[in-house]
């Protein structure tokens, strides 16, 4: 802190991050997870300390909005170029009926074989996605198993020591995003 300057004004600061995403640094949601990931390990924000943790709730059979946030993210980490290696995204599905590891693990692998699928059972996700402040709802189709999942399309930024920092809606440009990432990583320096 400035000697003389309260605190409420740093923020105005010339040196204070202006970020494209919303800057959520200090917001009570969103702490944490204890998830099982679709290799079977269980997982908690903690194994990823050191990294910037991208983490965005959809579903496989998503017919848009999942496949271009996942495509988008795997762009991030290629804008980055080394410190690429030092993002984590997560991709928690909101239907654990029909995504199942194995699923979930190709569909991986199809953006970045270093994303992480997080497999919540039923159970779980309810408390998850409103710890999360996540949407989500089944729509129904015209067979049982044609339905699909309405749900909150953005991604969470957690900085390399594990708090939670922004929040990108869906369609910002990866470009933008990768420079929020490397005002992160500066301020972790």
């Amino acid at each position: 802190m400035l000697a003389g300057v309260p605190s409420l004004f740093m923020a105005c600061s010339p040196n204070a991050p202006q970020f494209t995403a919303i800057d959520i640094t200090g917001a009570d949601y969103a702490k944490g997870f204890a998830l099982i990931d679709h290799n079977g390990q269980a997982r908690t924000l903690k194994d990823f300390q050191g990294k910037i943790v991208m983490m965005f709730f959809g579903y496989t059979q998503c017919p848009d909005v999942c496949p271009t946030s996942m495509a988008e993210m795997a762009e991030i980490k290629r804008l980055l170029g080394k410190d690429g290696d030092r993002v984590q995204c997560i991709f928690v599905t909101v239907d654990p009926e029909r995504d199942k590891p194995e699923m979930l693990k190709e569909y991986m692998a199809a953006f970045d074989p270093t994303f992480l699928a997080m497999v919540p059972t039923p159970e779980q996700l309810a408390p998850l996605a409103k710890d999360y402040k996540v949407y989500y709802k089944k729509v129904d189709g015209p067979t049982p198993t044609s339905y699909t999942m309405d749900h909150t399309a953005g991604s969470y930024v957690y900085d390399t020591s594990g708090k939670l920092r922004l929040f990108t809606r869906y369609g910002t440009k990866p470009e933008l995003t990768a420079a929020d990432l490397k005002q992160l990583f500066a301020q972790a320096s």
